[in-house]
């Protein structure tokens, strides 16, 4: 595992989204009522960016199609075609002043 800097913990604020290409994996990083998450940027269903999902009531919603995902989870609660799988979330740590996440080499 190898620990990747995100961003710095001053310039997160709610309504913060941003997406990052880290070898194979496509993030976005969010903060949202001081939450902070960190989801893979392309919805499963067909790989389509996700940067101007709606996020309402914890959930996030694929502009494309309508999935609808649970933000703290991933899980797939609604398909508006054949189902996929669910939203891969990923684990954010803190070191010192940023942000960051442990990814497999």
């Amino acid at each position: 595992m190898r620990y990747y800097s995100l961003e710095k913990l001053i310039n997160l604020h709610d309504g913060y989204r941003k997406v990052f290409q880290i070898d194979s994996h496509h993030l976005m990083l969010l903060q949202i009522e001081g939450q902070r998450y960190l989801i893979e940027s392309r919805c499963p269903h067909r790989e389509y960016p996700l940067r101007s999902s709606d996020v309402q009531g914890g959930e996030l919603v694929c502009p494309q199609h309508g999935y609808r995902f649970e933000i703290s989870s991933g899980v797939l609660l609604a398909a508006s075609e054949e189902p996929c799988r669910n939203l891969h979330c990923y684990s954010l740590t803190d070191r010192g002043n940023e942000i960051g996440v442990m990814l497999d080499e």
